[in-house]
């Protein structure tokens, strides 16, 4: 009788981008899309039954850099993070439980994003680093304060930005740049606030900038609002603020859309700031330091199984704060991509991107320059993902 009662129902688990709908509640997670979840996630069911779901989903990949980079590793980049190989971009399995004023989810992972995301993981400490947060992808409860406000704690998706952390929630196969240079995760508390069927707020108290090892004593608080127009646009601004080692303060905001279209298609798009406050070698301040992106992504579901897209970004930062090149030359890129998905079945899904970006100086990793470097970064990735 005991496994009758627990017996899971096997659903798919969505992180991340995707409209509010009127029959599902959004709730904005890490790479700050938001989240569609099952609605008793957000209030207490009318029963007092404890239901647990699970999931899982496998995304095979392999791309070809043209610039064919010696270790193989491919910079500035998770998705699609290694050249010519065949391996695991991202693999999960997780299990979510929904019951009268409680939740949480535990989901574990594994793949070469996965090794990339959580490489500047802090290590302070022994019992520190990324040798376990790296396979927590979420882990977390959550309390419902009363109807339709959430307190959750542990390590959760981030609350800025606009893409989700599964490609198959995103409209392009890899990572804007203002997403990749900006949290997917954190840890600590969160509180989520569904004010009125059109506007949820978000307020975090988190560790810092992607770490759940903490660097140090200090924390950083977070900030999301979203309010649907319609069944059609979302509106989204968030911010995230905190003292990172080596600056006195670190800022940083953003604002974004997403928009069904006529004929089957869709907007998505967004701008972050970001500036910090340094010290000199007398702990005087420096002048500050800023960072700014944006990106624009337009898909378009040709019928109920294909779809195109294409996006348009750009992303400078001058004084390296976030992107650290290797050379005296910091990433100051412009680019674009295009993409085909094809869902094979209900559970399968083929997808191909080709990805340009064009940077001021020489930064990429290039075999056929004198230099090893090139100003141009070319790459095509295609991959197969079954989740469900």
């Amino acid at each position: 009788m005991l496994a009758s009662l627990l017996l899971p129902t096997v659903v798919l688990a969505f992180r991340g981008g995707a409209l509010l709908s009127a029959d599902r509640a959004g709730v904005p997670d890490t790479a700050g899309a938001t989240v569609r979840m099952p609605s008793d996630t957000l209030r207490a069911p009318a029963d007092t039954a404890v239901r647990v779901t699970f999931g899982a989903f496998v995304d095979t990949y392999v791309a070809y850099d043209v610039g064919r980079p010696r270790t193989l590793d491919r910079a500035f980049t998770t998705q699609a993070a290694r050249h010519a190989e065949f391996n695991v971009n991202l693999a999960h399995v997780e299990a979510t439980l929904s019951a009268p004023r409680v939740r949480g989810r535990l989901a574990v992972q594994a793949g070469t994003s996965v090794q990339a995301n959580y490489a500047a993981e802090p290590r302070v400490g022994q019992t520190s680093g990324g040798d376990l947060s790296r396979l927590l992808q979420e882990a977390y409860v959550g309390y419902e304060v009363r109807k339709g406000l959430w307190v959750d704690a542990g390590t959760f998706f981030s609350n800025v930005g606009l893409e989700a952390w599964a490609s198959r929630d995103n409209a392009t196969y890899t990572r804007s740049l203002v997403a990749e240079f900006s949290p997917y995760y954190s840890s600590g508390v969160r509180a989520i606030w569904q004010v009125t069927p059109a506007l949820t707020v978000r307020a975090d108290l988190v560790n810092g900038w992607q770490n759940v090892s903490e660097s140090n004593e200090d924390k950083a608080v977070g900030a999301r609002l979203d309010y649907a127009i319609g069944r059609n646009t979302t509106l989204s601004w968030y911010g995230l603020a905190g003292n990172e080692p080596g600056a006195r303060l670190r800022l940083f905001n953003g604002v974004g859309i997403k928009r069904r279209l006529p004929h089957a298609l869709e907007l998505t798009a967004q701008v972050d700031l970001g500036r910090e406050e340094s010290p000199d070698s007398l702990g005087r301040s420096a002048p500050t330091r800023t960072w700014t992106g944006a990106m624009a992504t337009l898909r378009w579901a040709m019928d109920p199984r294909t779809a195109v897209s294409a996006r348009t970004e750009w992303y400078t930062d001058d004084d390296q704060v976030i992107v650290t090149t290797g050379v005296a030359a910091p990433l100051r890129a412009t680019g674009g991509s295009v993409g085909l998905d094809r869902r094979l079945g209900t559970l399968l899904t083929w997808r191909t991107e080709a990805r340009a970006l064009v940077n001021r100086d020489a930064i990429f990793a290039d075999r056929r320059a004198a230099s090893g470097v090139s100003r141009t970064n070319l790459v095509a990735v295609t991959s197969l993902a079954l989740s469900f």
